[in-house]
């Protein structure tokens, strides 16, 4: 994996992130009067423009783990990434100005979970009601790992694989599989398919495993993602696709923006002005966009404007040789 890949990966899901921070919690009637076009300043969180939030710290806190030497060849060290969770709830690490201004509450409870000493792969809360968008937004920086690099796939492998890192805040399978569809598509993004390609990929692949599922809660999960696996989610109208901080939900969202829009501009735009969770939506959408149409694709000054641009382009190059 290239670091043009890497760059290009980290980049979009900041920038994005960065474009929803200011206007996170009000609604789609709202951005339908006023959308965002570009970087603003303050707004929700009395923020700087450029400045990003939660879904790109803990996405860094992850690839900093991976960006270790052997991390995309080995088994990623879950109490590495605990300790940098940790340290980013506690003291801002991987901030953008130093000061954690918002965090997710199955984190939260996962992170104090870790605090007290319980293990990583066991600290994700677990219950239905522990689905939010948590893992799904940081799990982008995974996909670079040989597992899921692999050719063929082990979809067995990714599972497990996928399966122990988002369970570090997020435990439940409904989590893991909104991880699993979003990776199999930033891998056949990073692999130079073409968004309509990579996604028909991903359905492929999925529903033939899934198959396989035959019993189990994961087979269970499989009609939770029924838009995003019967072909019929770029067709839906707006109207039917919510921005919400559920799982189900943020996955739809970012794939339909991405389906729907043939640059990074027009896709991440049309992410955040769903309204609600728009730094995540843009996050989760931002991240593909970025490996779908590369760095040169984001807007100059976007990145010109991104907090912390050259540390995020350090990450990204550690990442790419670590492997």
């Amino acid at each position: 994996m290239t670091a043009a890949t890497t760059r290009a990966a980290l980049l979009g899901l900041a920038v994005a992130d960065a474009l929803g921070v200011p206007v996170e919690f009000i609604s789609r009637a709202v951005r339908r009067r006023d959308p965002v076009t570009g970087l603003r300043a303050y707004g929700s969180h009395h923020q700087p423009a450029g400045t990003w939030s939660d879904d790109a710290s803990l996405t860094f806190c992850l690839a900093e783990t991976l960006a270790r030497p052997g991390g995309l060849a080995t088994a990623p060290d879950l109490a590495d990434f605990g300790r940098r969770a940790i340290n980013w709830l506690d003291n801002g690490y991987w901030t953008a100005h130093n000061q954690r201004f918002d965090v997710g509450g199955a984190t939260r409870a996962a992170i104090q979970n870790l605090k007290r000493g319980v293990a990583p792969s066991q600290a994700g809360p677990r219950s239905e009601f522990d689905n939010g968008n948590g893992a799904l937004m940081r799990i982008l920086p995974l996909v670079f790992h040989q597992t899921w690099q692999a050719e063929p796939l082990d979809l067995n492998a990714a599972w497990a694989l996928t399966e122990a890192v988002a369970s570090v805040t997020h435990g439940h399978p409904r989590s893991t599989l909104g991880c699993f569809l979003y990776l199999l598509v930033a891998r056949g993004l990073a692999a130079g398919l073409a968004p309509a390609s990579a996604y028909e990929q991903m359905q492929t692949l999925a529903n033939h495993w899934l198959q396989k599922q035959a019993k189990g809660q994961v087979f269970y999960e499989w009609s939770k993602y029924g838009a995003v696996l019967d072909g019929s989610l770029a067709d839906q109208p707006e109207a039917d696709i919510s921005s919400s901080g559920y799982v189900v939900h943020t996955l739809e969202a970012a794939l339909w923006c991405l389906l729907r829009h043939d640059t990074y501009a027009a896709t991440v735009l049309a992410a955040v002005n769903l309204g609600d969770d728009t730094d995540t939506t843009g996050a989760v959408a931002g991240g593909l966009a970025g490996l779908a149409y590369g760095e040169a694709g984001i807007p100059a000054e976007w990145l010109a404007g991104l907090a912390r641009r050259a540390d995020i382009e350090d990450l990204a190059g550690r990442l790419a040789a670590a492997g």
